[in-house]
Protein backbone atom coordinates (compact mmCIF):
# COMPACT_ATOMS: atom_id res chain seq x y z
CA UNK A 1 0.00 0.00 0.00
CA UNK A 2 2.79 2.43 0.91
CA UNK A 3 4.66 1.68 -2.30
CA UNK A 4 1.49 2.18 -4.34
CA UNK A 5 0.75 5.46 -2.56
CA UNK A 6 4.24 6.79 -3.31
CA UNK A 7 3.91 5.79 -6.94
CA UNK A 8 0.56 7.55 -7.27
CA UNK A 9 1.89 10.74 -5.69
CA UNK A 10 4.87 10.67 -8.00
CA UNK A 11 2.65 10.20 -11.02
CA UNK A 12 0.38 13.02 -9.88
CA UNK A 13 3.34 15.36 -9.53
CA UNK A 14 4.62 14.50 -12.97
CA UNK A 15 1.31 14.83 -14.83
CA UNK A 16 -1.13 16.98 -12.90
CA UNK A 17 0.67 18.94 -10.23
CA UNK A 18 0.97 22.68 -10.81
CA UNK A 19 3.16 24.44 -8.24
CA UNK A 20 1.44 27.38 -6.55
CA UNK A 21 2.54 30.92 -7.46
CA UNK A 22 5.43 31.89 -5.16
CA UNK A 23 7.11 35.26 -4.50
CA UNK A 24 10.21 36.13 -2.48
CA UNK A 25 10.21 38.90 0.17
CA UNK A 26 13.34 40.22 1.88
CA UNK A 27 12.48 42.35 4.95
CA UNK A 28 14.86 44.94 6.42
CA UNK A 29 14.49 46.88 9.70
CA UNK A 30 15.53 50.40 8.68
CA UNK A 31 13.68 52.46 11.30
CA UNK A 32 16.28 54.30 13.45
CA UNK A 33 15.17 53.09 16.86
CA UNK A 34 16.44 50.79 19.60
CA UNK A 35 13.03 49.10 19.63
CA UNK A 36 12.99 45.55 18.32
CA UNK A 37 10.15 44.71 15.96
CA UNK A 38 8.01 41.76 14.93
CA UNK A 39 6.95 41.28 11.33
CA UNK A 40 3.84 39.38 10.28
CA UNK A 41 2.44 38.11 7.01
CA UNK A 42 -1.27 38.16 7.80
CA UNK A 43 -1.31 36.59 11.28
CA UNK A 44 1.93 34.63 11.04
CA UNK A 45 5.09 36.08 12.55
CA UNK A 46 7.97 35.84 10.08
CA UNK A 47 10.94 36.60 12.34
CA UNK A 48 12.10 33.78 14.59
CA UNK A 49 14.76 35.89 16.36
CA UNK A 50 15.02 39.48 17.58
CA UNK A 51 14.47 41.86 14.67
CA UNK A 52 16.64 44.90 15.51
CA UNK A 53 17.59 48.06 13.62
CA UNK A 54 19.80 47.20 10.66
CA UNK A 55 18.82 43.50 10.61
CA UNK A 56 17.06 41.68 7.80
CA UNK A 57 14.88 38.62 7.83
CA UNK A 58 15.99 37.45 4.39
CA UNK A 59 13.89 36.17 1.54
CA UNK A 60 10.62 34.63 2.65
CA UNK A 61 8.81 32.34 0.22
CA UNK A 62 5.24 33.63 0.13
CA UNK A 63 2.20 32.74 -1.93
CA UNK A 64 1.77 35.38 -4.60
CA UNK A 65 -1.18 37.76 -4.72
CA UNK A 66 -2.43 40.25 -2.16
CA UNK A 67 -0.68 39.86 1.20
CA UNK A 68 -1.28 41.84 4.37
CA UNK A 69 2.03 42.86 5.96
CA UNK A 70 2.03 43.97 9.60
CA UNK A 71 4.78 45.38 11.81
CA UNK A 72 4.55 45.71 15.60
CA UNK A 73 6.92 46.38 18.44
CA UNK A 74 8.38 43.14 19.81
CA UNK A 75 5.73 41.06 21.62
CA UNK A 76 3.04 43.68 20.96
CA UNK A 77 -0.37 43.05 19.39
CA UNK A 78 -0.76 46.68 18.33
CA UNK A 79 0.29 47.31 14.71
CA UNK A 80 2.69 50.14 13.96
CA UNK A 81 1.84 49.77 10.29
CA UNK A 82 -0.41 47.50 8.24
CA UNK A 83 -0.48 47.52 4.45
CA UNK A 84 -1.54 45.21 1.65
CA UNK A 85 0.80 44.52 -1.26
CA UNK A 86 0.27 42.49 -4.41
CA UNK A 87 3.21 40.16 -4.99
CA UNK A 88 3.76 38.80 -8.48
CA UNK A 89 4.50 35.16 -9.23
CA UNK A 90 8.23 34.36 -9.47
CA UNK A 91 9.21 37.92 -8.52
CA UNK A 92 11.37 38.93 -5.56
CA UNK A 93 11.13 42.08 -3.46
CA UNK A 94 12.91 43.98 -0.69
CA UNK A 95 10.66 45.59 1.92
CA UNK A 96 12.31 48.27 4.06
CA UNK A 97 10.57 49.26 7.31
CA UNK A 98 11.81 52.83 7.46
CA UNK A 99 11.47 56.32 9.00
CA UNK A 100 11.12 57.23 12.67
CA UNK A 101 9.10 54.74 14.69
CA UNK A 102 6.12 57.04 15.33
CA UNK A 103 5.64 57.56 11.58
CA UNK A 104 7.09 54.28 10.31
CA UNK A 105 6.44 53.36 6.68
CA UNK A 106 7.08 50.61 4.14
CA UNK A 107 9.26 50.97 1.07
CA UNK A 108 8.67 48.03 -1.28
CA UNK A 109 11.23 47.63 -4.07
CA UNK A 110 10.96 44.99 -6.77
CA UNK A 111 14.38 43.37 -7.01
CA UNK A 112 14.87 43.37 -10.78
CA UNK A 113 18.08 41.39 -10.62
CA UNK A 114 19.92 40.14 -13.67
CA UNK A 115 23.29 38.42 -13.65
CA UNK A 116 26.31 40.75 -13.53
CA UNK A 117 28.58 40.93 -16.53
CA UNK A 118 31.30 38.25 -16.52
CA UNK A 119 33.75 38.90 -13.71
CA UNK A 120 31.67 41.75 -12.27
CA UNK A 121 29.35 42.27 -9.28
CA UNK A 122 26.15 44.32 -9.10
CA UNK A 123 25.16 46.93 -6.53
CA UNK A 124 22.41 49.47 -5.95
CA UNK A 125 22.08 52.36 -3.47
CA UNK A 126 19.16 53.11 -1.13
CA UNK A 127 18.93 56.29 1.00
CA UNK A 128 16.93 55.73 4.20
CA UNK A 129 18.27 58.33 6.65
CA UNK A 130 15.32 60.62 7.54
CA UNK A 131 17.41 63.68 8.46
CA UNK A 132 20.26 63.38 5.95
CA UNK A 133 20.45 65.59 2.83
CA UNK A 134 20.72 64.32 -0.73
CA UNK A 135 23.72 61.99 -0.94
CA UNK A 136 26.24 60.60 -3.41
CA UNK A 137 27.81 57.14 -3.24
CA UNK A 138 31.49 56.83 -4.03
CA UNK A 139 33.74 53.78 -4.17
CA UNK A 140 37.03 54.49 -2.42
CA UNK A 141 39.83 55.28 -4.86
CA UNK A 142 37.46 56.36 -7.66
CA UNK A 143 37.41 59.97 -8.84
CA UNK A 144 33.81 59.83 -10.07
CA UNK A 145 30.87 59.11 -7.78
CA UNK A 146 28.93 56.00 -8.71
CA UNK A 147 25.50 57.45 -7.80
CA UNK A 148 24.63 61.10 -7.24
CA UNK A 149 21.88 63.27 -5.76
CA UNK A 150 19.82 60.56 -4.08
CA UNK A 151 17.35 62.00 -1.59
CA UNK A 152 15.66 60.32 1.39
CA UNK A 153 13.68 57.18 0.44
CA UNK A 154 15.04 57.13 -3.13
CA UNK A 155 16.94 54.22 -4.65
CA UNK A 156 18.87 53.34 -7.80
CA UNK A 157 18.89 50.52 -10.30
CA UNK A 158 21.59 47.87 -10.04
CA UNK A 159 24.86 48.56 -11.86
CA UNK A 160 28.00 46.49 -12.45
CA UNK A 161 31.16 47.16 -10.45
CA UNK A 162 34.53 45.47 -10.09
CA UNK A 163 34.80 42.90 -7.30
CA UNK A 164 37.49 43.25 -4.62
CA UNK A 165 38.34 41.84 -1.20
CA UNK A 166 38.33 45.21 0.55
CA UNK A 167 36.02 47.89 -0.82
CA UNK A 168 35.28 51.23 0.87
CA UNK A 169 31.91 52.82 0.20
CA UNK A 170 31.85 56.57 0.91
CA UNK A 171 28.57 58.43 1.29
CA UNK A 172 28.98 62.14 0.64
CA UNK A 173 26.83 65.23 0.99
CA UNK A 174 25.66 66.00 -2.53
CA UNK A 175 25.91 69.77 -2.05
CA UNK A 176 29.42 70.21 -0.68
CA UNK A 177 31.00 66.77 -1.10
CA UNK A 178 31.77 66.30 2.59
CA UNK A 179 31.89 62.75 3.92
CA UNK A 180 28.68 61.80 5.72
CA UNK A 181 29.51 58.15 6.49
CA UNK A 182 31.51 55.24 5.17
CA UNK A 183 31.97 51.50 5.47
CA UNK A 184 35.36 49.89 4.89
CA UNK A 185 36.77 46.47 4.06
CA UNK A 186 33.63 45.15 2.38
CA UNK A 187 34.23 41.99 0.37
CA UNK A 188 32.51 42.28 -3.00
CA UNK A 189 32.53 39.00 -4.90
CA UNK A 190 32.22 38.46 -8.62
CA UNK A 191 28.84 37.28 -9.91
CA UNK A 192 27.05 38.42 -6.73
CA UNK A 193 24.49 41.16 -6.13
CA UNK A 194 24.44 43.69 -3.26
CA UNK A 195 22.47 46.59 -1.83
CA UNK A 196 24.40 49.46 -0.22
CA UNK A 197 22.11 51.53 1.98
CA UNK A 198 22.28 54.51 4.32
CA UNK A 199 20.58 54.14 7.68
CA UNK A 200 20.21 56.07 10.93
CA UNK A 201 20.12 59.70 11.97
CA UNK A 202 22.67 62.50 11.66
CA UNK A 203 21.72 63.78 15.11
CA UNK A 204 22.12 60.41 16.88
CA UNK A 205 25.23 59.27 18.72
CA UNK A 206 24.12 55.76 19.71
CA UNK A 207 23.56 52.65 17.58
CA UNK A 208 21.01 54.57 15.49
CA UNK A 209 23.56 57.08 14.20
CA UNK A 210 24.09 57.68 10.49
CA UNK A 211 25.91 54.75 8.90
CA UNK A 212 26.35 52.73 5.74
CA UNK A 213 25.35 49.06 5.52
CA UNK A 214 25.65 46.40 2.83
CA UNK A 215 23.77 43.16 2.28
CA UNK A 216 23.85 40.49 -0.39
CA UNK A 217 20.89 39.16 -2.34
Amino acid sequence: MAALSIALVSCSKDEDYTPPPISGLNVIHASPTNEKLDFFVENTRANTADFAFGNKIGYLNLYSGSRRLVTTKKNSSTPLITENFTLEDQKIYSLFIYDKLDIVKYLMIKDEITAPATGKAKIRFVHLSPDAPALNLNIGGKDTDLFTDKSFKSYTDFVDIDPADKVTFNVKNKTDGTLAAKIEDVKIEANKVYTVWVKGLKVATDDTKLAVAVFGH
